[in-house]
């Protein structure tokens, strides 16, 4: 009964971290700005690592099945 949600909850944060990751990294071989009016290597940081810790929580809720 418990996995539904943790199936949900990791298909979730799983998509949108490597969304986040493969975003930024277009961005950035485009050289265009991640985020308007933040610094470019603040911007960069922090959505990296945003999107690797989406990712792995998403695979930890995977784990938890």
């Amino acid at each position: 009964m418990e996995s539904g949600p943790a199936i949900f909850a990791g298909a979730a944060f799983t998509v949108f971290g490597a969304g986040l990751l493969v975003w930024t990294a277009a961005r950035l071989t485009h050289r265009a700005p991640v985020a308007h009016g933040v610094s470019p290597a603040t911007a960069v940081a922090f959505a990296t690592v945003a999107g690797a810790a989406f990712l792995a929580l998403g695979v930890w809720c995977f784990g938890r099945i």
